[in-house]
């Protein structure tokens, strides 16, 4: 049975001083990255800027754009590819907007961008903004909590294995030289390994100068852990309101590894009327996730949701459907409702490119 927090640091909805103090201290520090932002910008244009957050409906962090521009450095006619051919990496997703392919396709306006590039196993938490390896499926994305706000890290996954999402840095600097690292000590040619070596050296030096951590795990990321309520089966971890009364999440009746082999049982049914017998546990979870919804503890629903959600199987398409799209709303995460529920008609192991079909 996993221990329900007893925290009291992520309150947000709790009464009279504490939750001004709260709300002011939370509003002090978006002020002033906005300050140390606009102190800071990179040179990409307001309009464009603008483009790539009206099609995503999310705010995207400025290393973003700063990325962007070193690539440009690296490769002034094709950005997108400027690391494709030393790290095997290329820039996509809302990096195809600045690059303007969207532009080439009559009916772009038409696409739902947030599923563009978006893999099997993504939750709406996670926008792809680099691939790799097409075989393992790998990309990095930015990881959010709510879609109200900046990224909290940029992750990796690899689709063709698994669900699980890996932490890179706290910006896609930190993690693309995370990756360049781990490729340096896998490099035997010296040629290639030169390569690698003076892009280290550039993608360091850049990110020095902008000042930006390099380090997998900052402490901005460390205190983000300290919120979360349960690690899910992507293991990137699920964050929801605490309350000072200890509301806004409650554990599920069933462990991990007991919540698997509930799935498991069910995919592997020899038969359609033993598939219904086995779906008994998660019903009565389901009932249960009712009850933790009538009680604001919105957190349960949208763990159940998204541990299903991660295990993949079509089998449970149609709960995910029905305990995701109720907790991101009642959540006030409404973007992340239609995006699950857009996945979800739409989930697909391969065609995950909507610019080419």
């Amino acid at each position: 049975m996993r221990r329900r927090r007893m925290t009291t640091t992520t309150t947000t909805t709790g009464g009279g001083g504490g939750k001004r103090r709260t709300r002011a201290a939370e509003q002090g520090e978006k002020t002033k990255e906005a300050k140390k932002r606009r102190s800071n910008q990179a040179s990409v244009s307001d309009e464009l800027r603008q483009e790539v957050e009206n099609r995503y409906r999310l705010t995207m962090p400025e290393d973003f754009y700063h990325f962007w521009k070193f690539c440009e450095e690296l490769n002034p006619a094709k950005p997108a590819d400027a690391l494709s051919i030393s790290l095997g990496l290329q820039l996509v997703g809302p990096y195809d907007i600045l690059a303007g392919k969207h532009k080439m396709l009559k009916k772009s306006t038409d696409l739902n961008f947030n599923l563009h590039w978006r893999f099997f196993y993504d939750p709406p938490e996670f926008q792809t903004i680099i691939v790799g390896d097409t075989k393992s499926q790998y990309h990095m994305g930015y990881f959010r909590d709510t879609p109200d706000d900046f990224p909290v890290c940029v992750a990796a996954n690899e689709a063709k294995k698994s669900c699980t999402i890996a932490q890179l840095g706290e910006n896609v600097f930190a993690a693309v030289k995370l990756f360049l690292s781990k490729k340096l000590k896998e490099v035997t040619d010296k040629k290639k390994s030169g390569l690698l070596r003076n892009l280290d050296e550039k993608l360091t030096e850049a990110a020095k100068d902008l000042g930006y951590s390099l380090e997998p795990r900052t402490m901005k990321m460390k205190q983000r852990d300290k919120k979360v309520v349960t690690k899910t089966f992507h293991g990137a971890g699920l964050v929801v309101p605490i309350d000072k009364n200890d509301v806004g999440y409650r554990e599920l009746p069933e462990t991990d590894a007991n919540l698997k082999r509930i799935c498991k049982t069910i995919v592997e049914a020899p038969s359609d009327d033993q598939r219904m017998k086995a779906f008994a546990p998660l019903q009565e979870m389901m009932t249960f996730v009712q009850f933790a919804n009538d009680e604001c503890d919105y957190g349960m629903g949208h763990e159940l949701g998204m541990d299903l959600f991660c295990y993949g199987s079509h089998y449970f398409h149609k709960v995910v459907g029905q305990l995701l799209p109720l907790a991101y709303n009642l959540l006030k995460r409404n973007l992340f409702a239609e995006i699950i529920e857009a996945h979800l008609a739409n989930r697909s192991k391969e065609n995950v490119d909507q610019l080419t079909g």
